[in-house]
């Protein structure tokens, strides 16, 4: 590592990845170096329970990455990256035996909402056609907008708490539906802009559908290092940077790291104020995940559940309430909001013919090592008797376990810390540009910044928006 490069990016996540493309099509050197020994962050997938069953070990389903404008503007198809749908992008059952659907289609969403319908269009349909004109500010950090009253028009609604919005819905179904998708922002319900995810979710749902990787989420992080690579990059995996003195030297270095990894690796550099902000940031509540190898798909009692990439498991909005509040109150709920995934019914290269790969996590107390796997079984068996029958095999990960896997997710958080309304834009840090530490050449590119966890790349666009400035300035 004895060349000199105008930056040098820390971490090969898919922020990391975005930022390193950003720069390096900008025209400058840039290396990514990764602590483990194939990039991709969250973005993995291995054989985690037999031979052939291909498991997603992190994320799974990404609608935000066909949503990003980050992503929208990168040719990963050509670096083999290709994605599949579900007939029906998420379905939510409940213990009468029906569902309501996330189906592309608005009208056979609101098919299934009865006298919610006109409730449901008015909620989200806005969403729907403002979304292409707001997408680049919602995932952003807090600036003027670029069409400020469709942005504030979402904002009114995003800002508010998802217990606050299921108060127009009048049926179980809506109710349900719309819990399923907020609980996504992992916090409770009742926090101001819990409701700010399930907008989102829902609309770019109705927009793109939520995509399917084809042979798994690696797909995605190999579809970004190809292109990086093509554009003159370079990657060194088996890296692990403990010190600003193992890098070569650099303008810039950008860390798709969290705080407290960034405090160990960078902290004497850094003003009182700025360390105490990064030492103060706050976590959010874990993960408990299961994979499983099937002998047979899941037996669920609903057809819209059997067409789903994704179900949700939690019947009504009070339940799914109830079980986020007692994780986030450091509880272990006897039945948890589960958030299922069966990518091999619609992804034949995900395990042998006739066999069945199945993901899901529920929500469990920062650092938790409590094994939820019987809660999480019996959830599944609850919506889809027999389900139990079906299992091969199985690999559990707790918040430990899963921090340990992947080093930004701190006592399991999966979104890089806390989404409320405390840390929704300031994050890292109380900052007019987040993406800057006070160290001149110091940047922080993780979903620890504006707009937070998923896979989706802002965040490190972002934060390469500012060094390309702060670059510019030194070359004049």
């Amino acid at each position: 590592m004895s060349n000199i490069y105008d930056a040098v990016v820390v971490g090969s996540g898919p922020n990391g990845l975005a930022a390193a493309i950003t720069l390096q099509r900008k025209g400058f050197a840039v290396l990514v170096l990764e602590a483990k020994d194939t990039i991709g962050g969250g973005l993995r997938t291995k054989e985690l329970t037999l031979p052939g069953f291909k498991h997603d070990v992190c994320s799974a389903i990404h609608p935000m990455a066909v949503a990003s404008p980050f992503f929208a503007d990168i040719p990963l198809d050509k670096f083999g990256l290709r994605f599949t749908h579900a007939p029906i992008a998420a379905a939510h059952p409940f213990d009468h035996g029906g569902a309501a659907i996330l189906s592309r289609s608005l009208k056979d969403t609101i098919a299934l909402l009865g006298k919610d319908a006109d409730n449901y269009k008015r909620l989200i349909e806005p969403v729907i056609e403002s979304w292409p004109d707001i997408a680049a500010d919602a995932m952003g950090p807090l600036r003027f907008p670029k069409h400020p009253l469709k942005m504030a028009a979402f904002g009114l609604n995003a800002i508010r708490s998802a217990d606050c919005i299921s108060k127009r819905f009048e049926t179980e179904e809506a109710k349900g539906l719309w819990a399923g998708m907020a609980a996504h922002s992992i916090q409770p319900l009742t926090n101001w802009a819990s409701a700010a995810i399930g907008l989102v979710l829902s609309a770019v749902g109705h927009l793109h559908g939520w995509p399917i990787p084809i042979g798994g989420s690696q797909a995605i992080a190999d579809a970004l290092g190809s292109y990086f690579i093509s554009l003159g990059g370079t990657i060194q995996t088996n890296v692990e940077v403990t010190s600003l003195n193992q890098l070569p030297a650099a303008r810039a270095v950008l860390f798709d790291v969290t705080p407290k990894q960034l405090l160990k690796i960078t902290g004497d550099e850094f003003s009182g104020l700025y360390k105490k902000q990064l030492t103060n940031y706050r976590y959010g509540m874990g993960v408990f995940k299961v994979d499983w190898a099937l002998s047979e798909p899941v037996p669920f009692t609903s057809d819209h559940c059997r067409q789903a990439g994704t179900v949700h498991l939690g019947n009504t909005f009070n339940e799914i309430a109830l079980s986020e509040q007692e994780t986030s109150s450091g509880k272990h709920p006897e039945k948890p909001f589960v958030l299922f995934a069966q990518q091999s019914k619609f992804d034949i290269t995900r395990a042998p013919q006739g066999k069945h790969t199945a993901w899901a996590y529920c929500h469990v107390p920062n650092g938790s090592a409590t094994d939820m796997t019987a809660a999480i079984e019996n959830q599944l068996e609850r919506f889809a008797p027999g389900f139990k029958d079906t299992i091969l095999a199985k690999n559990t990960m707790n918040t430990v376990e899963i921090q340990a896997y992947n080093p930004n997710y701190i006592g399991g958080d999966i979104n890089g810390g806390i989404i409320d309304i405390r840390q929704l834009y300031t994050r890292p840090a109380v900052k007019i540009s987040p993406y800057r530490t006070p160290k001149k050449g110091i940047y922080i590119c993780s979903s620890s910044t504006p707009p937070g966890g998923g896979v989706h790349g802002m965040c490190g666009f972002h934060a390469a928006q500012a060094v390309i400035q702060d670059l510019k300035k030194q070359y004049k």
